[in-house]
């Protein structure tokens, strides 16, 4: 990415922030069903895992609240129907007008919705560290939280690239209203938002880990609960790369088939 293109991009992710900052009712509601959601969640764990010995696949109550207070974090800072909102726009010509612009479609779309998930990010977290320090206390470790900062982030990227890549689809079907509930599912179960991997079968939890969604919900959840394991970042970059190189190719080739046929 050029300097330029970064600065464009940075500048779109800030405009885009100070937008959902104003939009004070909806950052409450999002931090109000996180905040619900997880209270919800944990306590189900916990109790899980005291009827299971103390431990589920290897996960302590404690281990278990922090998990999911950062894998919810993840994914509840999103739109989770942003799959149906592009293909929308695609299906409207919305995509279309968009492409008179000089920059891509793809990363000023990328811009803006980091930028609006960021301040729901930064707020959903906050309500999860007082939601786990006043449940189970302390977290498990201090080097995995701090490690499960950047891992959220990067997680909302992964998701959005995936979510932008499955919505391409609109270019050639006009309808993408169906993608994303199959997307989601695949978010919650194989990506780790409602469970730890290491819950899964171990056929499944073998596929699970070697798809893109882990990356959405699991590591940051992993690594929250106490799992010190830099590694995952990089699996996190790794997937970034991937995803970004799909989204944009299947952007492309959507735009041509625009172009040709008129829109």
């Amino acid at each position: 990415m050029s300097a330029a293109t970064s600065r464009w991009f940075a500048v779109g992710v800030g405009t885009a922030a100070r937008r959902a900052l104003a939009e004070r009712g909806g950052l409450a509601f999002t931090l109000t069903f996180y905040a619900v959601i997880v209270v919800v969640i944990t306590a189900l764990w916990r109790a899980a895992a005291e009827s299971g010995g103390g431990t589920v696949a290897g996960y302590d109550a404690t281990a278990l609240t922090w998990y999911i207070l950062a894998s919810e974090a993840a994914t509840v800072a999103l739109n989770i129907r942003m799959i149906e909102v592009v293909g929308d726009d695609i299906a409207s010509g919305a995509v279309a007008t968009e492409m008179l612009r000089p920059a891509s479609v793809l990363g000023v779309r990328m811009a803006a919705e980091i930028g609006r998930a960021l301040p729901r990010l930064a707020g959903c977290a906050a309500v999860g560290v007082v939601v786990g320090a006043t449940t189970v206390g302390a977290v498990p470790s201090a080097a995995g939280l701090a490690l499960s900062v950047p891992a959220l982030v990067l997680a909302i990227a992964a998701n959005l690239l995936a979510q932008h890549a499955f919505a391409a689809a609109a270019f050639w079907v006009r309808d993408a209203r169906s993608t994303w509930f199959l997307y989601q599912k695949l978010v919650f179960i194989l990506g780790g938002m409602l469970l730890p991997l290491e819950t899964l079968p171990g056929w499944l939890h073998g596929v699970a880990s070697a798809l893109p969604f882990m990356a959405m919900a699991y590591v940051p959840g992993r690594l929250a609960s106490g799992h010190v394991e830099a590694q995952l970042l990089v699996v996190q970059a790794a997937w970034i790369a991937v995803l970004a190189g799909v989204a944009a190719t299947a952007f492309a080739a959507g735009e041509r088939r625009v172009q040709a046929v008129g829109g």
